[in-house]
């Protein structure tokens, strides 16, 4: 079965920066994507960025491109979310998660996904 755990959060003031980690194991199929949400108080989940196993295809929503960065390590089973420039409204609880075989790219529904991570808050203080 496949686990992913997730880690990285914490409290950062407005333009710093975080890493998120996302270390899965158990994938049984070559081809997977892992995307990472978020959920802000009262607010719906939603996807903010995605990583294919099928030739590291990356993703980002809009309100997030060209701040966040995601990237894997194979080596490590590790997929990260570098988040730069971070505003107050990035604050939430973040999720990673994994769907394997045949999925829509990118996979930015919540549905979609089969496994997902226990989260890992993030705070951006103004």
């Amino acid at each position: 079965e496949v686990q992913l755990q997730a880690s990285g959060g914490g409290l950062v003031q407005a333009g710093g920066s975080l890493r998120l980690s996302c270390a899965a194991s158990g994938f049984t199929r070559l081809d997977y994507a892992i995307g990472w949400f978020r959920q802000a108080p009262g607010k719906e989940r939603e996807g903010v960025s995605w990583f294919s196993s099928s030739g590291g295809s990356t993703y980002y929503a809009d309100s997030v491109k060209g701040r966040f960065i995601i990237s894997s390590d194979n080596a490590k089973s590790t997929v990260y979310l570098q988040m730069n420039s971070l505003k107050p409204e990035d604050t939430a609880v973040y999720y990673c998660a994994a769907v394997q075989g045949s999925y829509d790219w990118p996979p930015r529904r919540t549905y979609e996904y089969d496994y997902w991570g226990q989260g890992t808050q993030v705070t951006v203080s103004s």
